[in-house]
């Protein structure tokens, strides 16, 4: 009988979504990009490309698409002020020129979504790795101005204040930093403001609300977890994603032109892959390929208890927040509302203990930015219902979310056919000291472009976030400009994280 049920539920998901999907249309984009009518090319332009999924590939030969695993860096700070404490959460990291931002919610006390104990918490650093809480001296809390609280006395926005950078040209200089903050009740109010730190309202009324009306189908979007917004630069508008729960926790996005007026929300699919509870979505551009999305849910696994009683409390962990267990993974989208799921695996697993095997542990922090000059960092909030709860640090090379990746005894990769511009082609990769890539480019009829062939091309051996690839031939890749063309890697023992025509 169990497993019939799980089969029942998961085939109303997928109907569910399906539904969604179909009725939620309004005026939002809701086909994956893809040619056009006749077009038989990409369009590369002079963007970063990561292999993340098969954007790019035609074929793969003895080459796979491997997922890497961030490497843990430690506690990044301790949520250990007075009122911060075990249930904070809702992490958000910005990069803001030479100045790193952390906002997240800080409540001691477990309580009701949106309750007046809660408050929107700043951390800062210079460099992403050492952090610092400063005294703002902005509110009274508990019977003293000293404290690093950006926003309280605001519920229940305090509940899941979630900020960006705005990156749309136009923007106000009042307005570069924006935020998005409420439950179903109220649904999600706007803020703004120029530095980050002082917050004032953009209005007083909603900007989405908690209720949609669409025809005949009422449909109650479920704000009570991260409402993440941002300025899409290739779709050129404010996009927000958000949970709904037609049977799980999944996720819905709507656009906007002024981040005022929303669009009617769009279920987000999947492709053909199991349905996953998202608990949090946290989808943002990659900074160094902003066109591709970026999504490090946090996976909630509900009722999967790994904590008997008597070890919860040894841990010392709240008695409601131990029956469920969470990790993190990865996806990617580059516009509409399509997620790809290539990995299904964890992208970061929980630590080694039982602290971390708890109920909303483990959820990612929204962004992932440069913390060196062949670093970036994602951030953890870990230890949740409990003393110890902090944030932590996890590394990885630039672009080094996933490669195309061969073994020992070497493969091949075709691209699809695709035009670019510029006259460099700069390449992301690391071989061992056995290994090596070397790459042709063909023309559209699969044959090797004189003076780009096999026999031309560099043998690349090596470990580099930059290299420029080279051929015998030295001519430029600027007579190619506008061409379609393909590309034929021939890899051994490497990774190739990204390539970029430049």
């Amino acid at each position: 009988m169990k497993i019939i049920t799980k089969k029942v539920l998961y085939a109303a998901t997928v109907l569910a979504i399906s539904s969604l999907t179909t009725s939620f249309s309004g005026s939002e984009i809701t086909q994956e990009p893809s040619l056009s009518q006749g077009q038989r090319y990409l369009e590369l332009s002079d963007r970063r490309e990561l292999f993340i999924d098969y954007y790019l590939i035609d074929t793969l030969h003895n080459v796979r698409i491997v997922m890497h695993h961030p490497v843990d860096e430690g506690v990044a700070f301790k949520l250990d002020k007075p009122w911060e404490g075990a249930f904070c959460t809702y992490t958000t990291i910005i990069k803001d020129n030479d100045i790193y931002r952390a906002y997240y919610r800080g409540v001691p006390i477990a309580g009701y979504a949106g309750n007046e104990h809660e408050v929107t918490c700043y951390a800062q650093s210079k460099d992403g790795i050492q952090w610092e809480k400063p005294n703002l001296r902005l509110y009274e809390i508990n019977g003293s101005f000293d404290n690093n609280v950006v926003l309280a006395h605001a519920a229940p926005v305090s509940h899941n204040f979630s900020p960006f950078l705005d990156d749309n040209p136009n923007v106000s200089p009042d307005q570069r930093y924006k935020a998005l903050g409420g439950v179903v009740s109220t649904g999600l109010k706007a803020y703004i403001s120029q530095d980050g730190i002082h917050w004032q309202k953009l209005q007083e009324e909603s900007v989405i609300n908690g209720v949609t009306q669409i025809g005949s189908m009422t449909v109650h979007n479920v704000f009570d977890s991260q409402n993440v917004a941002f300025w899409s630069e290739s779709e050129q508008c404010y996009l927000c994603y958000f949970r709904i729960y037609p049977g799980v926790r999944t996720v819905a996005r709507t656009t906007s032109t002024d981040f005022i007026h929303w669009t009617n929300p769009v279920a987000m699919t999947f492709g053909n892959t199991p349905i996953d509870e998202l608990y949090t979505n946290q989808t943002a551009p990659y900074f160094r390929a902003p066109h591709i999305y970026i999504s490090i849910p946090g996976r909630f696994m509900p009722d999967r208890q790994v904590l008997s009683d008597e070890q919860a409390k040894e841990w010392g962990v709240d008695p409601g927040y131990y029956k469920d267990c969470s990790d993190a993974v990865l996806m990617s989208s580059r516009g509409g509302n399509v997620y790809d799921r290539t990995f299904m695996e964890a992208f970061i697993r929980p630590g080694i203990g039982m602290d971390n095997w708890v109920s909303r542990s483990n959820y990612p922090a929204l962004n992932v930015v440069q913390t060196g000059p062949a670093e970036m960092s994602v951030y953890v909030n870990q230890d949740y219902a409990q003393s110890t709860a902090h944030l932590r640090r996890y590394s990885l090379r630039l672009d080094g979310f996933a490669s195309l990746a061969a073994d020992y005894k070497g493969g091949e990769a075709l691209t699809k056919y695709f035009t670019f511009s510029g006259s460099e082609l700069e390449i992301n990769y690391s071989t061992s000291a056995a290994g090596e890539i070397k790459i042709e480019i063909q023309d559209t009829n699969g044959k090797p472009v004189a003076g780009f062939t096999f026999d031309d091309s560099q043998t690349i051996i090596g470990n580099e976030i930059a290299r420029v690839v080279q051929w015998k031939s030295d001519k430029s890749l600027k007579e190619l400009t506008g061409k379609s063309v393909r590309l034929r890697i021939v890899m051994k023992d490497a990774d190739l994280y990204s390539i970029r025509f430049k």
